[in-house]
Parts: C-alpha cells; sequence; structure tokens
C-alpha cells in the first residue's frame, strides 16, 4: 500500500492503541479491498441492527467522497456535454468517482420478501448469491461473530469465490473460522465492539481512497 495509506493506519492504531492487536488483520483486509478495486470488483456489506447502520455508513464513505476530492474525469465531461450541453458541466462537476459498495441490509422489500418465501436466515446470503462474483469482497460485522444469517453469507460467499472479511468482537464466534481475514477488536459488550468497529472501518475507507484518489 502507499506510504500515505500506512500513514493512517498509524494514526488509527496511536489514537485507539487497542486495536493494535488486530494490526495485521486490519491491513490485510485493506489490501484485500483494494485488490478487489483493482479487479473492477465491489464491496457487499452486511450486518443486523447497529451492524446494519454501521453496513450504510461504509456504503457512505465509499460511494460518496470522504477525505479526498474524486472528481470525474475529463472523457466523462465530455460526454455529458455531448448529451446535454446546457447541464453536461453541471453533471460533470457534482459527479465523483465511487468505489462499488452495497449494503445487504437496505433492501428491505426484498429481504421480507425472501423472508415470507423462503428463510430469513438466508437473506443475506441469497444477495451474495445474486449480486456477488469471483473477485468480490464481503464485508460482515457481527459484535458476537455468530450472527447466523452473516454466517450464511459468509458461506455463500467464500463458495463463489469472494473474499470474506468479517468485523466482530469477544472470542470471534464462528466467523473467526469460516472468513478469509477476521478484525475481532478487543471488546465484548455489543456498544463496546460497534465503538471499535466505527474507526477500524473509517481506516479501511481512508486507505482505500487514498490508494485510488489521493
Amino acid at each position: 500500500m502507499k506510504h500515505s495509506s500506512l500513514e493512517i493506519f498509524e494514526d488509527l492504531f496511536a489514537s485507539y492503541p487497542q486495536l493494535i492487536v488486530c494490526r495485521n488483520d486490519i491491513l490485510a483486509a485493506a489490501e484485500a479491498i483494494v485488490d478487489c478495486y483493482r479487479r473492477d470488483g465491489k464491496l457487499l456489506i452486511c450486518g443486523n441492527g447497529g451492524s446494519a447502520a454501521d453496513a450504510g455508513h461504509i456504503v457512505g464513505e465509499l460511494m460518496n467522497e470522504f477525505r479526498l476530492r474524486r472528481p470525474a474525469p475529463q472523457s466523462v465531461r465530455e460526454s455529458l456535454r455531448a448529451i446535454d450541453h446546457q447541464y453536461g458541466d453541471y453533471l460533470a462537476d457534482h459527479l465523483q468517482r465511487a468505489l462499488p459498495a452495497i449494503s445487504l441490509a437496505e433492501h428491505n422489500a426484498l429481504i421480507s420478501a425472501f423472508s415470507n418465501d423462503s428463510s430469513a436466515d438466508m437473506a443475506f446470503a441469497q444477495q451474495v448469491y445474486g449480486y456477488g462474483r469471483k473477485g468480490d469482497v464481503l464485508v460482515g460485522l457481527s459484535t458476537s461473530g455468530n450472527s447466523v444469517n452473516v454466517a450464511h453469507a459468509i458461506r455463500a460467499a467464500r463458495a463463489l469465490g469472494l473474499t470474506a472479511i468479517g468485523l466482530t468482537g469477544g472470542a470471534g464466534g464462528v466467523m473467526q473460522r469460516i472468513c478469509d481475514i477476521s478484525i475481532c477488536v478487543p471488546a465484548k459488550e455489543t456498544y463496546a465492539v460497534q465503538e471499535l468497529h466505527l474507526p477500524v472501518y473509517h481506516g479501511l475507507c481512508a486507505a482505500v481512497e487514498c490508494e485510488f484518489f489521493s
């Protein structure tokens, strides 16, 4: 990774020294996500409750500028002008290059329909099966590491050739065993785990953004 990306993690560990125990896994997760985007892949993200909110938060940081400007390239500007001379520059001025990411927790109609028609604990796995392609990355968030629907999504992801990254706490639960990379933060209570997940995924998003837009 770029030197500036590594500096982001040094700042993270300086601010949250308790996360140093996760250093290798955090750096491995960053490398996996960067590699995914270099191959024109995408991130799929899932979690329940507060972790579902975190999934949406991650999408917001990746699809929209986080810490750096991401202007649309000149080729896009010219195409927009060709389509509409009046609004071409306006669109180009406001569009930003995105790092494709989808929160699987946001599709309420699909989740409720699949839960009613099939099985609620398979709703995330079904979306992985539908969206996922070899080389993509699935990020699963579970404070215990034992959320059944997240674990099923991870199993489906790995079977399809996706890299599975888990953000957990406590002893890591089943996700510690089935993920390719497991970031198990040193906390046990749900709120405390979620409070440490936030700086971890902010660091990941900032470092990945730096790789492509610095």
